[in-house]
């Protein structure tokens, strides 16, 4: 089981790695504003879709829930993961503002 250290020690050690996540964060984030037709920012839809990459990503790593060992499928995987979780973050700051989710 991945505790927090080894998260950060693995960003710290594979900086290209943290490139990629940035990218394909910034790509579910667009892609969050467009499904969820969002009012909001797209920068802050961005951000989200960043903050989303991270933490889908880490709570895989928790779970131990293995992903493909790289390539183009990588990407994919991680580009739905990252989506996913800036919809679902998305969501929830709009039922924090008190505005419909969907």
């Amino acid at each position: 089981m991945s505790s927090i250290s080894d998260f950060i020690g693995a960003l710290v050690k594979s900086p290209f790695i943290c490139l990629g996540w940035i990218i394909i964060g910034a790509l579910a984030g667009a892609i969050a504003h467009n499904v969820m037709k969002s009012r909001g920012s797209l920068v802050g839809d961005v951000v989200l879709g960043l903050i989303g990459a991270l933490v889908g990503g880490f709570l895989l790593g928790l779970f131990g829930v293995g992903k493909p060992d790289g390539g183009l499928v990588l990407v994919i995987v991680n580009l739905v993961i990252a989506t996913v979780g800036a919809i679902i973050l998305i969501a929830v700051g709009r039922m924090i503002r008190g505005q419909r989710v969907a």
